[in-house]
């Protein structure tokens, strides 16, 4: 199925390299370890953060680019941010009122932090990089779906069942991972994405091998080349050691 050599590995988090008590394993920190001491760049593509996933970054010593907020920053070698997209404040205010139609519980992101609860007063004062909505009932999550789908300037996509991520149009991992390729010269057909959720599949489908984890929604796999093993099941060392370290 491959017969490309990969020179990048793009890892999810949640639900992927972390565990269900968002922990590294030993199996996924030694699997990774070894794709660096072969010069694999081992990438973080997450919808986190910097501040929620920079100390698990150092924690596996990885020199390489950070992919986070779904990639609406990407960070350098050095922790430089070298791009940044964010969403009009029109839009957040819409969906900030449309949370409240449905009584959704929301989080957001901005630059400088995630506002999990309470919001700001003044929507205008901050840059925002993306808008979260949690809605357990199946029937309200389909009309804000709708909703926000008929606005055609939103990338919506999800990192559970339950949520909807919302960036800018155009906006997720695989663009951002496009990016840190042309930066490194290599291409993306030598790269391996591995994820659970539908904030993954644009990574998954265009990597040269894209793979779904064990626990991932219906929709990953269904976009993948290979499975793997889920989350806690160490499926991210499983992946690397098939299509990394055993070539």
């Amino acid at each position: 199925m491959l017969d490309k050599t990969i020179k990048l590995v793009a890892l999810d988090m949640d639900g992927t390299l972390l565990n269900d008590k968002h922990e590294i394993s030993e199996e996924n920190a030694r699997a990774i370890a070894e794709a660096q001491e072969k010069g694999v760049h081992v990438v973080l593509s997450t919808g986190r953060a910097l501040a929620s996933c920079k100390e698990l970054s150092k924690s596996l010593n990885l020199s390489s680019y950070l992919v986070t907020v779904n990639g609406s920053e990407v960070y350098d070698e050095k922790g430089q941010l070298i791009e940044r997209n964010l969403i009009d404040r029109e839009q957040i205010q819409m969906m900030h009122e449309l949370s409240k139609q449905h009584k959704a519980r929301i989080w957001a992101v901005t630059t400088e932090k995630v506002w999990y609860e309470g919001f700001p007063e003044d929507i205008n004062a901050h840059e925002w990089l993306k808008f979260g909505f949690d809605i357990e009932d199946d029937e309200s999550r389909k009309m804000v779906l709708d909703t926000l789908a008929k606005t055609n300037k939103f990338e919506i996509s999800n990192s559970s069942p339950t949520n909807i991520e919302v960036n800018a149009l155009g906006i997720n991992k695989a663009r951002a991972l496009r990016h840190v390729c042309e930066r490194l010269g290599i291409t993306v057909e030598e790269m391996m994405a591995v994820g659970d959720s539908l904030n993954d599949i644009a990574m998954i489908t265009e990597a040269g091998m894209g793979v779904a984890m064990g626990n991932a929604q219906e929709k990953v796999k269904e976009a993948a080349d290979w499975i793997t093993g889920t989350n806690l099941e160490h499926g991210v060392a499983q992946a690397i050691r098939r299509w990394v370290l055993e070539k």
